[in-house]
């Protein structure tokens, strides 16, 4: 059972949220989580915590896991309680909202665990400790997803951890929109957004990242996806890429944490 609280946990966020923001974190965790979802004797629970204003990104994410494991079930979390009441009418059809924090006031352990644009506002020194409380509250294979996205969704970066702590750092973009890959800093999740200084690790991947951008540059006229592809074969001979060319092709990356850890690990 969930822990019971006097009452929930947390600050309440901006809000702000937009139809298919998280388009590309939600095709993520639905082609890399969706094994883990087929896995489960039971209906798998997934939450998306901090949904917002409107609960336009809790129905997106149920429809697009259900293309994984059409059983899921999913709960909407937020801590103020004017957004839990207005998102009510949504509800049926294996979607519910509740009002909550980062204590996930649902039944048993989550699948997933899907926190966007939630902790820009805390301290670094404060995502640690949410991180552990969160993954604490997860079935044993299951997946917290932690990041951050631009206002329509075009730019993210994302952090994937399992109850052992984090374990992939996500770097996806709609390529039209990119010039170079360090444009993506400014999406960092507040565990990185602070590093990206001379002597980190992140640094040096950003502009490792942009030096293969460059030299892929007669790439382009196949495409910004031919040269995405092109400048992350490079990028992969220096860097633990944990993905392959079918996520690549969507404008993605992913990273092995320990390689972008602050201090470098």
């Amino acid at each position: 059972m969930a822990p019971r609280t006097t009452r929930p946990v947390g600050t309440p966020t901006r809000g702000t949220t937009n139809p298919n923001r998280l388009r590309r974190m939600d095709r993520w965790i639905a082609a890399a989580h969706g094994p883990a979802l087929r896995r489960s004797a039971a209906p798998p629970v997934a939450v998306d915590l901090g949904y917002g204003a409107a609960p336009w990104t809790a129905v997106e994410l149920l429809a697009r896991l259900r293309t994984a494991d059409p059983r899921t079930l999913l709960y909407g979390i937020e801590i103020e309680p004017a957004r839990v009441e207005a998102a009510k009418p949504y509800e049926g059809d294996g979607l519910a909202f509740r009002h909550g924090g980062f204590e996930v006031p649902v039944p048993g352990a989550p699948s997933l665990i899907r926190a966007a644009n939630v902790l820009r506002q805390y301290d670094e020194e404060q995502v640690a400790a949410v991180w552990r409380r969160l993954c604490d509250r997860l079935a044993p294979d299951g997946l917290l997803v932690e990041g951050t996205c631009d206002e329509i969704g075009r730019r993210h970066v994302w952090v994937a951890l399992d109850r052992t702590g984090p374990r992939t750092v996500t770097f996806a973009t709609r390529l039209g929109s990119l010039d170079r890959p360090s444009d993506l800093a400014e999406r960092l999740p507040k565990a990185l957004i602070h590093r990206n200084v001379p002597g980190e690790p992140v640094h040096a991947f950003l502009r490792d990242f942009d030096r293969a951008w460059a030299a892929a540059a007669p790439y382009a006229s196949l495409g910004a996806r031919q040269r995405w592809i092109r400048a992350v074969r490079d990028l992969a001979a220096d860097w633990p890429v944990a993905d392959g060319p079918r996520r690549w092709r969507q404008g993605e990356v992913t990273v092995r944490w320990e390689a972008l850890a602050p201090g470098g690990g």
